[in-house]
């Protein structure tokens, strides 16, 4: 079901390294073949973003066949007994990586000092603005070598590789992490799932729903107040803003 609130939109890019957690210790990394809430949680609010508000991944359609390219990489050497400045690596990335995202945002309750920049209609313009514009931050697939691009659309536009292939399970896998102004604890925590493509298509549970979940250690929120949070109030965002218009937008994505 589509929220009132959503936004759709392409994300596409010449390589995704959605790296597998268990192949970051020995210094090669490798990709999980799908991308991960968190990374495409983060492509969202690289498009926009505000601490009084939450982004939830409802669903991503698997546009391109699913292959990988091995590349050679020069990574600096920490070890004091190592020989010269470098070391080669081997990372393992997605090629021709490219998704159709459909996401909506929340406001975040765990922040009620906030409250005041609670408008669905601000957020909205701005968030649709902001994806029409290409990102108000730079866009990455899963690593910042791997440069991304955001275009707005439906996600009905375009047919995956996959339609008509029916189930594909991919096992355990890394969800996302769990800050504590999101779940409201003074916990860092990695959520697991196990994730089902249906026809080139994943649809996401959300953090709270996952089977898994490690706590990794204790962490507090950001604290904000006048001196470092403007919301929407920030020079600029607002221009064209009609509330009339874009609530009766709103309206009309809840049919």
């Amino acid at each position: 079901m589509k929220m009132r609130n959503s936004i759709t939109f392409k994300v596409f890019g010449e390589y995704a390294l959605f790296t597998d957690p268990i192949t970051k210790i020995g210094g090669e990394k490798s990709t999980l073949m799908i991308p991960t809430y968190q990374a495409l949680k983060g492509i969202c609010e690289s498009i926009y973003w505000k601490p009084s508000i939450i982004w939830y991944v409802d669903k991503v359609k698997v546009l391109n066949k699913i292959q990988t390219e091995a590349k050679g990489i020069r990574t600096l050497k920490y070890s004091k007994d190592s020989k010269g400045p470098n070391d080669l690596s081997e990372y393992l990335y997605l090629k021709d990586a490219s998704y159709i995202v459909q996401c909506h945002f929340e406001f975040n309750y765990n922040r009620p000092e906030l409250s005041c920049d609670f408008n669905e209609n601000k957020h909205y313009f701005i968030a649709k603005r902001s994806l029409e514009k290409g990102g108000r931050r730079d866009i990455f697939l899963g690593a910042r070598e791997c440069q991304g691009y955001v275009a707005p659309c439906g996600f009905d536009d375009e047919e995956s590789y996959y339609k008509g292939m029916g189930e594909m399970e991919f096992g355990l896998m890394y969800h996302s992490l769990s800050y504590p102004d999101e779940n409201g604890k003074n916990l860092l925590i990695t959520k697991f799932w196990y994730p089902k493509m249906i026809n080139g298509v994943i649809e996401f549970c959300r953090p709270d729903d996952c089977p898994k979940e490690v706590e990794i250690r204790k962490m507090t929120a950001k604290v904000f107040n006048d001196n470092n949070f403007s919301g929407t109030n920030e020079a600029g965002l607002l221009d064209g803003f009609n509330e009339e218009e874009v609530s009766y937008e709103l309206d009309k994505l809840s049919l």
